[in-house]
């Protein structure tokens, strides 16, 4: 086999295309993910009655459990859910007219949940609970105590881990491809198809991702930084 340097530039060339829907399967399954996670650990923390064993049960599975297992259950299962509710309530809405990334956010976002719980619930565990007694001393809710005081730290202690996560999910975004969404991989294998040049298209797609993971690390060490300024008491 003879590499082939220029088809590496050509195929890098027409990848950069499948690059949005790559950021958007990410971001999105980081968001909701994000927000799933801060339930659940929140629920675990405080033991939340009915709801405890539940919350314990999903991430229990969701991690004992790969991703694609995760994107094909979604797949071949939902459709079967909203198509037996629209027959019994009489809806309109059918399977058929979900998109087939829509499988892809759903499926990632609840695997997201599940891993971001466990780092969010470890932040929260890391800031002392004398602040939030505190806090209660001077007057205010829990809520208020939580979004206020603790969630600030536990973001901090978080960060390095939340970072690890969102790289997790962006390379696990290639898993769509099973469910015919064309992602950064999908794309390489489209490409090299044309002249079965497969290791310079994916050669091609991997320096992508190299480049996306490596923004997602300066940019959290932008944020480390920053908010290493204001815990020495500094002004941005």
């Amino acid at each position: 086999m003879k590499l082939d340097p220029s088809f590496i530039w050509t195929a890098f060339l027409q990848i950069l295309s499948a690059i949005p829907t790559t950021l958007y399967i990410t971001v999105v399954s980081v968001s909701v993910g994000l927000l799933i996670g801060i339930c659940v650990a929140l629920i675990r923390i405080y033991r939340v009655p009915v709801l405890y064993p539940l919350a314990v049960g999903y991430v229990t599975f969701i991690r004992g459990t790969p991703m694609l297992t995760h994107l094909l259950l979604i797949y071949f299962g939902l459709p079967v859910l909203i198509d037996g509710l629209a027959a019994h309530f009489g809806w309109g809405f059918r399977s058929v007219s979900v998109p087939m990334i829509g499988f892809a956010y759903i499926s990632f976002s609840i695997t997201a949940g599940a891993y971001m719980s466990e780092v969010v619930r470890s932040g929260l565990l890391a800031v002392d609970r004398g602040q939030l007694e505190a806090a209660h001393s001077i007057g205010m809710t829990t809520p208020q105590a939580l979004r206020r005081i603790v969630f600030p730290q536990a973001l901090a202690a978080s960060l390095p881990n939340l970072s690890n996560s969102v790289i997790g999910m962006l390379h696990g975004s290639t898993l769509a491809f099973t469910v015919s969404v064309v992602d950064i991989n999908a794309k390489a294998q489209i490409v090299a198809s044309t002249n079965w040049k497969f290791f310079e298209a994916y050669l091609a797609a991997a320096l992508i991702f190299w480049g996306l993971t490596f923004l997602i690390e300066r940019l959290t060490s932008l944020i480390e930084k920053r908010i290493n300024l204001y815990n020495r008491g500094g002004v941005a």
